[in-house]
């Protein structure tokens, strides 16, 4: 389907992956449980108890140490690998590499768009405007030399650390929600977070980097690379919980730092070892899909569906936590605890699936997919492609 030279439409159902799909469909479970943390005590700030029983209190070391700072990565390195499939397609031995790097621009803009209509109309933790942004910002990234790729992943990787480290400390450990008295209060407190979208493209940066690297590699396709999957699986969720442990313990109240110092390092060591957990994860359902196959049951169709309407099926979960937090509707932000807040996002996240599931079964993209690809890909011919992708 790429075409002849300069001619572009999305992939083709046929041609997409496995892998890449489940792992999205997982990965919208682990953001609906990062973004439960708004309606429970424990607010916005990592390092605030949550209290509640001791199924809250599990609840919160749970997440902490598997989803808070894992989920987010894992995203990042699904973008960047399709960054690279997208590359590919367009630039094979009659392809056009200037060409990629001007859809991928294109794209990113679009998605800035999307991200902060997103912020405005429904949720301040947006993450799809800042890929967009870190689209615009670094689209040759796809055909960096490997020195230069790993040269701006690690001082990239530094800047992120320490702006969520800073960010952390200045915001203390009361970190409210962005809400109003009224819906049009709500919104404003949340544009005002729009200005900080570059240094967020920089934050995703290193995740994104590394997610064009495992792209380069083919390493959720390619069948050599299984060794490869069960060592980063092996290491890399142990390093990821090790290192969320300093701030897990502090968000179940059984430990605290003896300095601001040791606090910020606490959260540095978080930051960092969270890549480790992205990449944990993306293993595993990699392992995972190699062992599928062909042979999908309802639950892998289901979660394949929400994979590849992955966008739609993230904006569908802001109107949740909107309803549920804003002071003029249910008022519950920082009410529930962790548990019950937890299992509203994973409630949420079937909801999701299975309106993708439907979609799927009836051979519709999701609505902001299709929107995406119109703009993207222009004209009636990349819509026309893309109905056809179930």
């Amino acid at each position: 389907m790429s075409g002849p030279r300069g001619v572009t439409a999305p992939t083709p159902a046929s041609e997409r992956l496995l892998a890449p799909d489940l792992a999205r469909g997982v990965m919208l479970l682990l953001i609906a449980l990062a973004h439960s943390r708004m309606l429970h005590a424990g607010g916005n700030s990592l390092t605030t108890p949550a209290g509640g029983g001791p199924a809250d209190v599990a609840v919160q070391w749970l997440l902490t140490s598997f989803v808070d700072g894992r989920a987010a990565p894992l995203f990042g390195l699904l973008f960047g690998y399709g960054l690279v499939q997208m590359t590919r397609r367009l630039t094979g031995p009659d392809g056009d590499p200037a060409g990629a790097r001007r859809l991928i621009r294109r794209r990113g803009i679009w998605l800035v768009v999307f991200g902060v209509a997103h912020v405005v109309l429904l949720y301040a933790g947006d993450v799809i405007g800042a890929y967009g942004a870190f689209a615009v910002m670094f689209a040759g990234a796809v055909s960096w030399p490997g020195r230069r790729l790993w040269v701006v992943t690690g001082v990239t990787l530094v800047v992120g650390v320490l702006a969520a480290t800073a960010l952390q400390f200045a915001a203390g450990a009361d970190v409210p929600l962005p809400v109003g008295p009224t819906l049009l209060d709500s919104a404003a407190l949340r544009a005002m977070a729009l200005p900080v979208l570059p240094v967020a493209a920089l934050a995703v940066a290193p995740s994104v980097l590394l997610g064009i690297w495992a792209g380069r590699q083919r390493l959720l396709e390619d069948a050599r690379r299984v060794p490869l999957l069960r060592r980063v699986a092996v290491i890399g969720f142990p390093v990821a919980v090790l290192g969320a442990q300093p701030v897990a313990l502090q968000a179940v109240g059984l430990w605290s730092p003896g300095s601001a110092a040791v606090g910020a390092l606490a959260v540095a060591v978080f930051a960092v070892t969270g890549i480790a957990g992205g990449l944990a994860f993306m293993a595993v359902i990699a392992l995972v899909a190699g062992r599928i196959g062909d042979r999908r049951g309802p639950v892998t169709t289901a979660l394949v569906a929400c994979g590849r309407r992955s966008m739609t099926c993230y904006l569908a979960q802001s109107p949740v936590w909107l309803v549920m937090t804003e002071p003029s509707l249910l008022d519950l932000g920082g009410r529930l605890g962790a548990a019950t807040a937890a299992a509203v996002a994973v409630a949420t996240w079937i909801g999701t699936v299975v309106v993708a599931d439907v979609l799927g079964r009836a051979g519709r993209r999701g609505p902001a997919e299709t929107l995406l690809r119109y703009l993207t890909y222009g004209g009636r011919r990349g819509v026309a492609e893309s109905s056809r992708l179930g």
